[in-house]
């Protein structure tokens, strides 16, 4: 597959089943996240990678943070968390490393970590993978940061739900880029 197709046809997967990508696939993911943009050569991301029984675990911490940002919430919510994670084979959390610097900023930091994850979903794809990115509550979430041991200049760019798609894709819309593209002249 050609670099222009994959990057016009990739789309989010909701549904994902097994299989997942093997180890040796994720070590091309990561390598082709690893060359996001990256002003200053910062490494600016990380990523942790959880599967198997550690889906279930994952489920639990979000459950654990959801009942602290709400305190009454039932047990059918708190499955509905704990469910969360087991609906790909595989999650990496795209992890934002920002560090201090004179002339980057914590912005460019976050879109370099952005970059990356994009990375992910387009190599997965391109190995017949599909995926999805998810943030939502858990991933501003002091106690899912603390659970997966975030460093305090860390945070979670997303969760990146990974597997073997499940039925066909959505249709995409038609989009004309010049509805998007204007040129400047002074």
């Amino acid at each position: 597959m050609d670099a222009l197709s994959l990057l016009k046809r990739r789309n989010s997967a909701a549904k994902l089943v097994g299989p997942g990508p093997t180890d040796e696939e994720l070590t091309e993911v990561f390598a082709a996240a690893t060359r996001a943009p990256d002003h200053g050569r910062l490494r600016p991301w990380r990523f942790l990678v959880i599967s198997g029984a550690n889906l279930t675990a994952l489920g639990d911490l979000f459950a654990a943070a959801a009942l602290r940002r709400e305190p009454t919430l039932g047990e059918p919510e708190l499955e509905r968390f704990r469910q969360q994670p087991l609906r790909a084979p595989l999650i990496v959390v795209v992890i934002s490393c920002l560090q201090d610097h004179p002339k980057i900023p914590r912005i460019e930091q976050q879109m370099s970590a952005a970059c990356a994850a994009h990375g992910i979903l387009l190599a997965a794809e391109a190995l017949g993978y599909a995926g999805i990115w998810r943030t939502g509550a858990n991933a501003f979430d002091a106690h899912v940061m603390a659970g997966l041991e975030l460093s305090a200049n860390e945070e979670i760019a997303g969760f990146l739900y990974i597997g073997s798609r499940d039925g066909r894709g959505k249709p995409l819309p038609a989009l004309e880029s010049a509805d998007f593209v204007k040129v400047w002249r002074q």
